[in-house]
């Protein structure tokens, strides 16, 4: 038996399994589809997602579909399609860029999702039109076999970190997978293709839509202006290529069922900083209230960038850098070359020879660091710099950084070095000092 015979024997769902969740999904369906008939609602209800695909792994979530007539107001879709919800699941309205309900039916997940009907996906009317016709797309280009490689190639992005197009992962989706099988045939064939993949580069099964620049470009095969890879980011890309790489070359379940990571004790991770003569510095903010889990990690990746900018831009230069959501705190550690500068450094002017270095000269006269010098035809002086130390920048810089919109620098909090050794998580110190593959822990 082969690698991948094994592993689908550990991650397919048992007959009984999938027959108690067909059971349950249709008595949801029912229900809903009761409910609007009592309430004089013309809606058309339907099962969407990766379990009415037959792709799920385990534990699926429920992803129905209300489809309304294109002729009810956008505004009336939603009202009804949230009371629906409300009343059905008493769950939770979800505000994303388009509204829906969070809940659960007999032990299931479910999002109870309002869309239109429409014959096509020419002309949208809400973000989640296309869903249905992904739906049916899939069903009509998968055979039974295929849908276990797509299986595989999910299980395979889980295990190397590469799954889902959350704002954190910056990965394949599941319907990205799907679309890849369909394209390439099986999991070693997205395996063998992805070999040839570099930046910008394009998959087009129906047709090409408008040009686009992305790390990958995959045209979505029931509406060509839209990139099923627009999450994913080069650096994810560039880590499913090395995996399928990898695997390619030596077959290991290691690539599915990766071991977990341990942390490192805090006297070793000392002893890799001291080792790369490198300084620790952890900024912690405070978790806003209210936020959807994916929109607060797409601002906790732009407050990350955005630190890093005023590090590097203040010559503390950042060497690498990792995040996490640590109960109600948010948590960015970064390795950077140095800590503490010196108090001065040089600031270059004007070339001599221009009209206005009188101005130059005039203003750093009485310089207590000494006078202006010539170097390379350039005025220059030794200047005192504005912040001798990373965790002094960090605090007068952060509000006029670009930080997430909702995070709040009113509530951030600093660690040094040695506060950062000595009471942050060891494992996000192991991740930011030690990294390595999933597939090779």
């Amino acid at each position: 038996m082969d690698v991948e015979e094994r592993v689908l024997e550990r991650i397919l769902p048992s007959e009984e399994y999938v027959a108690e969740l067909e059971s349950r999904s249709e008595r949801l369906i029912a229900k809903v589809t009761q409910y609007a008939a009592e309430h004089g609602i013309d809606v058309e209800v339907t099962l969407a997602g990766s379990f009415s695909k037959g792709t799920f792994l385990s534990d699926p979530d429920f992803d129905v579909f209300m489809m309304f007539p294109n002729t009810v107001p956008h505004d009336e879709l939603e009202r009804i399609g949230l009371k629906i919800g409300e009343d059905i699941l008493h769950g939770t309205r979800m505000f994303s860029d388009h509204p829906y309900t969070r809940g659960n039916f007999e032990g299931t997940d479910v999002d109870l999702v309002p869309c239109y009907r429409l014959e096509s996906t020419d002309k949208l009317r809400s973000a989640v039109d296309r869903t249905p016709f992904h739906t049916k797309y899939i069903l009509s280009h998968l055979d039974s076999g295929q849908k276990n490689e797509v299986r595989l190639l999910k299980k395979f992005m889980k295990g190397i970190g590469t799954y889902g197009a959350e704002q954190d992962a910056r990965g394949f989706s599941g319907y990205l997978c799907e679309v890849l099988v369909v394209h390439y045939g099986s999991f070693r064939g997205v395996l063998e293709g992805s070999q040839k993949w570099k930046s910008n580069y394009t998959i087009a099964i129906e047709g090409k839509g408008p040009s686009m620049v992305a790390p990958l470009v995959v045209y979505d095969p029931v509406d060509s202006r839209r990139n099923v890879a627009s999450a994913v980011h080069e650096d994810t890309m560039g880590t499913f290529i090395a995996a399928a790489k990898a695997y390619l070359a030596e077959p290991g379940e290691r690539f599915f069922f990766p071991e977990e990571r341990e942390a490192l004790p805090r006297e070793d991770l000392a002893a890799i900083a001291d080792k790369h003569g490198s300084r620790l510095v952890t900024v912690l903010f405070d978790r806003p209230e209210g936020i959807i889990e994916d929109n607060l990690y797409s601002q906790l990746w732009k407050t990350q960038y955005a630190l890093e900018k005023k590090l590097n831009e203040f010559s503390f230069n950042v060497l690498r850098a990792v995040h996490d959501m640590q109960g109600d705190k948010l948590v960015v550690m970064y390795e950077i070359e140095r800590d503490m500068l010196s108090k001065t450094h040089k600031h270059c002017g004007p070339p001599v020879w221009v009209s206005n270095s009188d101005t130059f000269l005039e203003r750093w006269k009485s310089n207590e660091y000494g006078s202006p010098f010539i170097e390379n035809g350039t005025w220059a002086v030794i200047a005192e710099r504005m912040y001798f130390t990373a965790k002094e920048m960090l605090y007068d810089e952060a509000a006029i950084s670009g930080l997430g919109r909702d995070i709040d620098p009113n509530t951030m909090q600093v660690l040094s070095h040695l506060q950062t050794l000595a009471t942050a998580d060891p494992l996000m110190m192991t991740e930011l000092l030690d990294p390595k593959l999933p597939w090779e822990v």
